[in-house]
């Protein structure tokens, strides 16, 4: 999995998370209370709707397809959308996030060919 973490200096944000690889395994942004600013989501490659599910979870306590997620976002195929919040939404334990078929709770099921997930945070 391709994904790092890059300081912005600034800006709304302090830190971008990028993932060119994202798909139904869970991916763990922070260990401690984070706040999202914006989400883009990448979903070219794929002709199938894929929604990230964002988690206030570490990975050690997620099961993608049985917890509930925090926030949902939907990508329709052959796409990208980007969402902004403001207020920023408030992740109080974790952030984790996995891209699924599904929306709601369940659903494993990951996209044919990975996207790329990008999330402002501060």
């Amino acid at each position: 999995m391709a994904s790092f973490k890059t300081s912005i200096p600034s800006g709304i944000s302090s830190v971008k998370w990028t993932d060119t690889a994202a798909s139904s395994t869970e991916v763990e942004v922070s260990t401690a209370s984070i706040n999202v600013q914006q989400v883009r989501i990448v979903n070219t490659a794929n002709s199938t709707k894929l929604y990230l599910k964002m988690y206030n979870l570490v990975a050690s306590s997620l099961t993608v397809g049985t917890n509930s997620p925090d926030v949902v976002l939907p990508v329709e195929a052959s796409s990208t959308v980007e969402y902004a919040f403001d207020p920023a939404v408030a992740f109080g334990t974790a952030l984790c996030y996995a891209v699924v078929t599904a929306g709601g709770t369940t659903g494993t099921t990951g996209p044919g060919t990975a996207i790329t997930v990008e999330i402002l945070t501060s």
